[in-house]
């Protein structure tokens, strides 16, 4: 696969620059007012690849990350690091989750530790992270392994066998076992999710104790397309987001994220148009892609939702600046960033589509007014206590029922740590509407007066063990989940619909014995983003600069490297599939080229290409491309690569004294494929601004990530079609249009 996959079967992919020494995090900021800037690992690495958030029992976030040596010049690897904030935003490293001489006993001398996935599953912490190198064969033999910790921080134990072993290739070698996420649904059972471009991704159930497979494993997302998988679970439905094109190719990356969503946590997922994600012309709607700005590459996310219910999605992005941690080339530097997640049409969008940010941004919400660790011994900011409540290490125990002194009102959402060790029933009140853990019916109950609601706990499901609480109130809708790890991952849901509002006091409750409350807080619920930024629309046709092809080839045009068998008849542009490719110094493929207009426009293309399906015929394309020379251009196509039919975005550019190539991933193709860039001239830079679209009816767009071009040069708009001559086969293109841009 030769743009997509890592150089080499286990390269080394990312370096760290740590704080010396470990410091207590900072305050927690005060409000949502408060602003953030990317990248947030800024004040502790300078790289902080496939990051993953929790938050731990004492209320604070623990990041954690995937990193090789310190910085230039040294030696040292790290092993999964660990960070610590209060804020999300201000981050601390408090060291590595492995220490340099340990490893699981499967584990080759030298492996490392990749891509970690960090849950709260039976009553302890356990991270699941990629073992790049098992005893099982010399090299490339990886597998997911398992550690088991009381704390975010450790101590770290290896459980003595991998989760999932070393998986031998049907064409030879092993399958890429990389990239573990897991994810617990409503009946209690746990699975994960692994695999990458060679294999694809697979999903299997685990054991109780999440340390064992049990039965066989389900493709979920076809290979040579998707990786660094993370499912959660919401209205419903399950949404699977992945990552998908090269995600290290420097300036040149174009790694972004796309999502399916299904009815069961085996799929199938399908993305909005319907398109499976484990098909040969492999659907997924893109959440995250680069805009433009300083960041491209950005991807393999994590998830997490703040204390007003705003979701957050941490992932890592490269500066096209600063593409190299040692420059001019080498190790990737990629940061962690944070972003809104917005839902819109019961899809996800990053920035309601906006992509990555780049300068102030509003914080997540991480205090609140009633904002409870019960750090201190007395309970002074609580009153009518009924019942026999007491602070030991930290937490809140007892029973009967306990109120806040702070009134909520208004859109306001309530959560809490509990744990119910001998309580037969304990939850949350806000005002006249209560929701309660109730085990002796192993049912989450909802209600208000004569108003109630339940569902059904997950079979097996541990009163003793800690579980979230999280109540929202939206005008007369209360909606409440129970979950392990806030994470997407409810064990419950219920829904109710209120007499009125549920203005009042937060009341903690617990009946029949003692329980243990911690991280109690409410605040005002936040405000979703109801619609989803403009995408580029066409505006009023250029027929000057437009070519239907219904008389020959227009004058405009210019060949670089013409194709002799290339001509105009019937009303398209015939162009038989050549053997050749403007990748790298060859630079053999025939490009088709014309001046564009000065200033915005969009330009569009319909061309049909039959590729089949399923078969290897690495790498006939056919599309748009814009075009500065050889080595700089953009180049948007319907292609195959190995099994999979995409739409891929590829970019060349020259760094440091070659060229570098890389490619963004757009909609799934048709034989028939209308696609589109959309131009814009940046007003402070001036740089060209390409973004990329791609339909299957011409109606219907799907748009991906933008690649840049300097203000000096002038590109212009071509056609090519290349990438192989056998089987033989021809690219018919419809016209090429020009609009003006809107």
């Amino acid at each position: 696969m030769r743009h997509h996959r890592r150089g080499g079967a286990l390269a080394a992919v990312l370096g760290l620059l740590l704080a010396a020494t470990a410091a207590a995090p900072a305050a927690a900021r005060p409000d949502a007012a408060t602003r953030y800037h990317n990248p947030v690992s800024a004040g502790f690495a300078d790289t902080f690849a496939d990051p993953v958030v929790v938050r731990g029992a004492d209320g604070l976030w623990y990041a954690y990350g995937t990193t090789d040596p310190l910085h230039e010049g040294e030696h040292r690897f790290h092993r999964v690091p660990v960070a610590r904030s209060a804020d999300l935003v201000d981050w601390t490293y408090v060291g590595d989750a492995f220490g340099p001489d340990q490893r699981p006993p499967y584990a080759a001398e030298g492996a490392g530790f990749w891509a970690p996935d960090v849950r709260y599953v039976a009553g302890r912490y356990v991270m699941y992270v990629t073992v790049t190198d098992t005893t099982v064969s010399p090299d490339g033999d990886s597998a997911i392994g398992a550690a088991t910790a009381p704390t975010p921080t450790g101590p770290w134990t290896f459980a003595p066998d991998p989760v999932v072993a070393p998986r031998p290739g049907g064409g030879g070698g092993w399958l890429w076992t990389f990239d573990p996420s897991q994810f617990t649904d409503v009946d209690g059972r746990q699975y994960l999710y692994y695999g990458s471009y060679y294999g694809g991704i697979s999903v299997t159930e685990l054991s109780a104790d999440g340390l064992r497979t049990v039965g066989e494993p389900t493709l979920v997302a076809i290979d040579n397309k998707f990786e660094g998988s993370y499912v959660l679970r919401r209205d419903g439905w399950y949404y699977l987001f992945a990552s998908t094109a090269n995600c290290c190719a420097g300036p040149a990356t174009g790694y972004s994220v796309h999502v399916g969503r299904s009815r069961g946590p085996r799929g199938p997922f399908v993305d909005r148009d319907g398109l499976r994600l484990d098909a040969s012309r492999a659907g997924g709607t893109p959440v995250l892609t680069q805009n433009g700005n300083r960041w491209i590459g950005a991807g393999h996310n994590g998830f997490l939702t703040d204390l007003s219910g705003q979701d957050w999605i941490v992932y890592h992005a490269i500066d096209r600046a600063d593409p190299y941690l040692d420059e001019p080339f080498g190790i990737n530097e990629r940061p962690m960033l944070l972003d809104r997640l917005d839902w819109i049409d019961g899809w996800p969008a990053v920035n309601a589509g906006a992509g990555p940010s780049d300068g102030a941004r509003p914080a997540p919400v991480t205090t609140a007014r009633l904002d409870e660790r019960f750090d201190a011994p007395g309970l002074a900011r609580w009153r009518d206590a009924a019942g026999a409540w007491r602070v030991t290490d930290g937490r809140l125990v007892g029973s009967g029922a306990l109120t806040s002194r702070a009134v909520t009102g208004g859109d306001v959402r309530a959560e809490a740590d509990l744990r119910l060790p001998g309580a037969t029933s304990a939850g949350l009140t806000l005002g006249d509407a209560s929701v309660r853990v109730d085990v002796s019916t192993s049912r989450l109950v909802a209600g208000q007066g004569d108003r109630v609601a339940t569902a059904a706990l997950p079979a097996g499901f541990a009163a003793g063990d800690r579980h979230n609480l999280a109540v929202e109130v939206r005008g007369r809708d209360l909606v409440a989940e129970l979950s392990p790890a806030r994470l997407g991952d409810q064990e419950a849901v219920v829904s109710l619909r209120l007499a009125g509002p549920a203005a009042g006091p937060l009341t903690l409750t617990a009946a029949g014995g003692d329980a243990e409350f911690d991280n109690v807080s409410a605040a005002r619920l936040h405000r979703p983003v109801p619609r989803a930024v403009a995408a580029p629309r066409a505006g009023a046709p250029l027929p000057q600069w437009s070519d239907e092809f219904d008389g020959g080839l227009g004058p405009a045009w210019r060949w670089v490297r013409p194709a002799p068998s290339a001509g105009v008849s019937g009303g398209a542009l015939r162009w038989p599939v050549q053997a050749g490719d403007l990748v790298g110094t060859g630079n053999s493929a025939g490009v088709l080229l014309r001046d564009a207009p000065a200033g915005d426009y969009v330009v569009e293309t319909r061309v049909s290409l039959d590729l089949g399906e399923e078969s290897v015929r690495n790498y006939q394309q056919a599309g748009l491309v814009a075009y500065v020379d050889d080595d700089r251009f953009a180049r948007l196509t319907q292609v195959a690569i190995w099994n999979t039919r995409q739409v891929e975005y590829g970019y060349e550019l020259p760094f440091a004294g070659r060229p570098v190539y890389g490619g963004n991933i757009v909609g799934a193709p048709a034989t028939t494929t209308w696609l589109r860039l959309a131009h814009r001239v940046d007003p402070v830079t001036g740089e060209h601004e390409f973004r990329a679209g791609s339909s299957r009816d011409g109606t219907n767009w799907t748009w991906g990530g933008v690649w840049t071009f300097p203000a000096d040069t002038t590109p212009r708009i071509g056609l090519v079609a290349h990438g192989g001559a056998q089987p033989a086969v021809t690219a018919e293109f419809d016209y090429v249009r020009f609009y003006a841009g809107s």
